[in-house]
């Protein structure tokens, strides 16, 4: 359930273009990508430290249990909706998240992506629209910590607690192009860029660039 109020702007955003009698066109699209960001080489201790389990170490100082943080490197899953109000102009939501958690150290971690664009296609024709788009969202990083335990040799279990999350503002910035197969369905290779002050608590840098390519449909003829 939590999934439906997660995407709720989205589909908030495709049922009032729905019912709307001045847009241009109305999209929808999903894709897969890759988004990108090193580690910042920060380290936790693990839980078999006897008095910092979980707690800040610097890797390579001789502490066995310090584990480094990963980096971004990770596959995203994009969803997205745009309303272009008139041939050129619009307004859109995209959210990306990674599909499957990560390490990061001793913990896993899951990435997610949400923005609200205006958008601008400053050149289109029956077959190719090239679509620049900007705006703002958030960052949301969730951590969790997995762990296995056995009674004896026959029974063993595995189960995965929540640990925390950090949600930083977001600037986006993309490119893409939006190739027509049909009148409607296309293909939208783009290429992104997220600007997230305080990310580098994660990761190495605060600016964290993505590409993706996405099939969509558009109401719009083309």
């Amino acid at each position: 359930m939590r999934y439906v109020f997660r995407f709720s702007p989205l589909l908030a955003l495709l049922f009032c273009a729905s019912v709307a009698s001045a847009q241009y066109s109305v999209d929808a699209h999903v894709g897969v990508g890759y988004a990108f960001d090193k580690s910042n080489n920060q380290g936790i201790d693990n839980a078999n430290s006897p008095d910092n389990a979980f707690g800040p170490c610097a890797p390579g100082t001789g502490d066995t249990y310090c584990q480094t943080t990963s980096s971004l490197n990770s596959v995203l899953m994009g969803i997205g909706g745009d309303v272009m109000f008139k041939k050129r102009f619009g307004a859109g939501v995209q959210i990306d998240l990674m599909p499957a958690k990560k390490d990061y150290g001793p913990l896993q971690f899951r990435q997610t992506f949400y923005d609200f664009n205006g958008i601008f296609e400053p050149f289109s024709s029956k077959r190719a629209v090239f679509r620049l788009e900007g705006g703002i969202g958030g960052a949301r990083t969730g951590f969790s910590y997995t762990q296995t335990g056995c009674v004896g040799t026959a029974v063993c279990s595995t189960s995965s607690s929540a640990v925390g999350t950090a949600t930083h503002f977001d600037v986006h910035v993309g490119a893409g192009v939006m190739l027509f197969v049909t009148n409607h369905i296309f293909v939208k290779p783009q290429i992104d860029l997220h600007y997230v002050p305080g990310f580098t608590n994660q990761f190495n840098s605060n600016l964290a660039p993505s590409a993706m390519v996405s099939v969509g449909y558009s109401s719009g003829d083309h």
